[in-house]
């Protein structure tokens, strides 16, 4: 049975764009395979677990750099336990506002705990990161406001769909679908823009 993992990043519920393109799209994905099963974790009410000193100081033990001990593993543990739920996905869908030019703070946060060496990457010396996961998806919703695809450099950068592409890649995730919401409010028609962005949700979901 394929699962699906659908990650909120956004905290503004019904509001959100990128939350109801995100809806819309594993609705409809749902619709093509009703064997699909849905984990819908929300960032912003998950109990996320800092990574802080052990946590980090584990993280540092598979370098070479200090050695696991019991508190240590108790953090990791932890770790672990988040990393896995992301792990037992097939696909992921990832509905994601863009914040001054980059992503929201939880969903860098949970990006953080779950990009850990031996879960969702390696590293060697000679061939520098490589990717742990194999035949996963990846779905990203992308909504910014002002900041749009050939913008002038005035209205900002993007250090938001670019991040997750390179995260998304360094963990091993190659199949990627982009949906942009970002009509840019100085120039275009909002709605427009949704109108858009949806059709493509509901034709890359079927």
């Amino acid at each position: 049975m394929p699962k699906l993992l659908h990650i909120v990043a956004s905290p503004r519920g019904e509001n959100s764009k990128s939350n109801a393109l995100a809806r819309a799209y594993i609705d409809a994905a749902k619709t093509a395979d009703p064997s699909l099963e849905i984990d819908t974790l929300d960032l912003w009410a998950e109990d996320l677990p800092a990574f802080d000193g052990d946590p980090a100081a584990a993280k540092m033990t598979f370098f070479g750099d200090g050695e696991m001990d019991p508190a240590k593993q108790t953090a990791w543990d932890k770790v672990a336990e988040v990393t896995n739920r992301f792990l037992a996905a097939d696909h992921y869908v990832i509905g994601a506002p863009m914040w001054n030019g980059g992503v929201s703070y939880r969903l860098k946060h949970y990006i953080d705990i779950i990009t850990q060496p031996g879960l969702l990457f390696g590293f060697d010396p000679e061939q520098g990161y490589f990717g742990l996961l194999e035949n996963k998806k990846a779905t990203v919703i992308a909504s910014s406001g002002v900041w749009a695809p050939g913008a002038d450099p005035k209205y900002g950068s993007d250090f938001h769909s670019s991040y997750l592409e390179w995260w998304l890649n360094m963990i091993g995730v190659t199949d990627i679908e982009m949906i942009r919401f970002q009509p840019s409010l100085l120039t275009q028609d909002p709605q427009a823009g949704f109108d858009a962005a949806l059709t493509e949700a509901l034709r890359l979901a079927a």
